[in-house]
């Protein structure tokens, strides 16, 4: 049996297993790792997402193991970006599913093929466990293939190649070849073009990133080889086994095509994943995938929660009514020392101060003068950590929310952020409903830092916006002082938006919107969001909320030429 390699040992092959309540396979799995194995040195790192079970006592059993703890669930794609750390000096890296059994020359084999150096990725035959080969070969997933797929699923396998994105002829699966991609349970890869590629996509957490992979590697130049020699019994061998797990397969299929595709084609993928799971009686995710606000509620990642992540300023001013709510969902990150959360009331002459000190953990600064942008500055001065959120005094943030936002801006790739966002309008009139029902369909609006009622800035970030300007729309400022590459949505639990409840607020509202914009010269954004939303009409229903949103932008800016009032102008309706 092989005895695996510390990790300050050059090896042949270094092992990636990403572990889940895996404490029924586990062991089976580095036992057969070890057969695959002799011969050939290779070290074995395991990264456990937090089993609620004994997965890591069993890891822990065999001393030359590795075994990693993330802190959280941070999903496959995360495990295995965790494991890279961990990697040390190899030659190529072999990842696992934990429910996988290797054939005793499977690493052999695969390995054999890596001599070519056009070859980036092997993958073995994947087999059950009455020896039975499973279909894994896979096409690039297409609108062609999805629809084809939907229409006859599974039942029609004697069709021609293109029809579907699984191979379902027998007789590809007897030579080696070169594929597309395969399901991921076993693949290993060449050190450099591991390292070429990069990090695996966590958006996903589970199912597609593979896909993408994949598809990376074949885009830099690298094929894909499917090694029939090269056996791996993979005991698990299904999807998802509950609604959710169901629907997050269904739902990053679509992910995927939207980060390949134009935005009409991925609408047209999305159409036909939702009348393909209909059609197969899965409404509950069909229901789902329809529902773009509904994504962030499925299994996602995790991430650790450690002291010190970072600050939340938020500016208020006379916020009696709406203070609590704001602050309780993140009052245990700064009762627990994760972060440090900074209320600057200006100009209150309510009990806003007292409302939140009473929140444990929460800083309270007063200043004289009514002003956000004096209090962002305030709050900026008195605050000792990075990153920041900046999150306005009526917007509901959840914890999970506030470190997954600072987490993004710590990894070094952006500079701001923003949560997914979502509205309460549930106590809205019908046409206020309209015109928010318009604006989530607005693309710009899903990407930009601007009307979400909270952004984030990276100490880098920071230094290029320095202070805060005296300007009403200090979002759509910030927004403009980053190029797209430079920020990013963070999908998560979206903060959720308080909105005017009658047509007179919202108009109040968005005066002082248009205000804000002209005074950072960002009436584009108007123009731009018509324009978008214009191109997103699909039917009736979206064309009167289309025309609904024109009308209100239009009375908006109309009440904004005329308003001689340069002052603050609140809703009071949601309050």
């Amino acid at each position: 049996m092989t005895k695996f390699a510390s990790v300050g040992v050059p090896v042949e092959v270094a092992v990636i297993v990403v572990t889940y309540d895996s404490a029924a396979v586990i062991d089976n799995l580095i036992a057969s790792v070890r057969r695959a194995t002799r011969g050939i040195s290779a070290r074995l790192v395991v990264v456990d997402n937090e089993s609620t079970d004994d997965t890591r006592q069993r890891v822990s059993a065999h001393g030359d193991v590795q075994l990693v703890r993330p802190g959280a669930n941070t999903g496959y794609a995360g495990g295995i970006n965790a494991a890279r750390a961990h990697l040390g000096v190899c030659e190529s890296v072999l990842v696992l599913n934990p429910d996988l059994v290797l054939a005793a020359d499977a690493v052999h084999s695969m390995l054999g093929h890596l001599i070519d150096p056009v070859v980036g990725v092997v993958v073995p035959r994947l087999v059950d466990e009455s020896g039975t080969t499973y279909t894994s070969i896979r096409r690039e997933p297409s609108l062609l293939s999805a629809t084809i797929d939907a229409m006859v699923g599974s039942h029609v396998t004697r069709r021609p190649e293109w029809s579907s994105e699984t191979l379902y002829n027998r007789w590809r699966y007897e030579y080696p070849q070169d594929i597309e991609w395969s399901t991921g349970a076993a693949l290993l890869v060449r050190r450099d073009v591991m390292d070429a590629v990069g990090e695996w996509d966590e958006q996903f957490f589970l199912y597609s990133e593979e896909t993408d992979f994949f598809r990376r590697t074949r885009d830099r130049g690298w094929t894909v080889m499917y090694d029939p020699a090269a056996h791996a019994c993979h005991h698990g061998g299904g999807s998802g086994t509950s609604t959710a797990l169901t629907s997050l397969m269904a739902v990053n299929r679509v992910k995927y095509i939207e980060k390949y595709h134009s935005a009409f084609y991925a609408l047209a993928f999305l159409i036909v994943v939702v009348l393909s799971e209909a059609v197969r009686g899965n409404h509950g995710t069909a229901r789902m995938v329809a529902n773009r606000e509904a994504w962030p509620s499925l299994p996602r990642r995790t991430l650790p929660r450690r002291p010190d992540m970072g600050s939340i300023v938020v500016p208020a001013h006379d916020e009696s009514s709406v203070i609590t709510r704001t602050l309780v969902p993140l009052g245990s990150l700064a009762a627990e020392g994760i972060v440090e959360i900074l209320v600057v009331c200006n100009g209150c002459s309510d009990d806003t101060a007292e409302r939140a000190r009473a929140i444990e953990g929460v800083r309270v600064i007063e200043i004289e003068t009514a002003s956000k942008v004096a209090a962002l500055n305030a709050g900026d001065a008195s605050a000792t950590l990075w990153p920041r959120i900046y999150l306005d005094a009526d917007v509901v943030l959840t914890a999970d929310a506030a470190v997954e936002v600072l987490t993004s801006l710590s990894e070094g790739r952006v500079l701001a952020a923003r949560p997914s966002s979502t509205y309460a309008v549930d106590d809205a009139s019908f046409w206020v409903r309209r015109y928010y029902a318009a604006r989530s369909r607005i693309p710009s609006f899903r990407h930009a830092l601007w009307g979400a009622g909270c952004y984030a800035l990276s100490e880098d970030g920071h230094r290029r916006l320095g202070s805060f300007p005296d300007v009403i729309a200090d979002d759509v400022h910030v927004d403009n002082q980053f190029d797209a590459i430079e920020k990013r949505s963070v999908v998560t639990d979206p903060v959720v938006i308080s909105v005017p409840r009658d047509v007179r607020s919202l108009v109040t509202v968005l005066n002082r919107n248009y205000r804000g914009n002209a005074g950072v010269e960002a009436n584009t954004v108007v123009q731009q969001s018509i324009q978008e939303l214009i191109g997103h009409v699909r039917g009736p229903v979206s064309f009167l909320d289309a025309a609904t949103y024109a009308a209100f932008a239009l009375a908006g800016r109309v009440v904004a030429r005329r308003s001689s009032d340069a002052g603050w102008q609140r809703d009071l309706s949601s309050r």
